[in-house]
């Protein structure tokens, strides 16, 4: 399998995952939507699952995946305050806690802060790939 459909079907992989863990476990996810959204907590977890399931599927199939592709790179820059919201919220743990469980967990969320950059790179590149009609 070329390099660039391993990326594309691994960021699907991903993707789908990540919905199926929005959609079965809920729980997980509410606690790091930024506060200004925390009136609407259940349903934006809901809603960014059933995107994410759309946009993995979307980059599987090759006349869909220029559409999915854009969406996906969308999606994981409108996540991010989410993302930075979770170390933000691990930081503080970590401080108060000050055990070596709490500061790995903080620098693990920290660590995955600058992954997201090579994700919405390989959307972009997908979206590219994807065949011309």
């Amino acid at each position: 399998m070329p390099r660039r459909d391993l990326s594309t079907t691994g960021l699907a992989g991903l993707l789908i995952t990540s919905a199926v863990v929005h959609l079965v476990r809920p729980q997980v996810f509410e606690s790091i939507v930024p506060a200004p959204l925390r009136g609407h907590r259940r349903e934006l977890v809901y809603v960014s699952g059933v995107l994410e399931i759309l946009c993995g599927a979307g980059l599987l199939v090759p006349r869909t995946r220029r559409v999915a592709g854009l969406a996906s790179a969308a999606l994981l820059v409108a996540v991010l305050p989410a993302n930075v919201q979770m170390s933000l919220d691990h930081g503080r743990r970590a401080r108060r806690r000050r055990t070596t469980g709490a500061r790995a967990a903080f620098a693990g969320t920290l660590a995955r802060l600058p992954l997201q950059l090579p994700l919405v790179r390989a959307a972009l590149r997908a979206a590219r790939s994807a065949p011309r009609r």
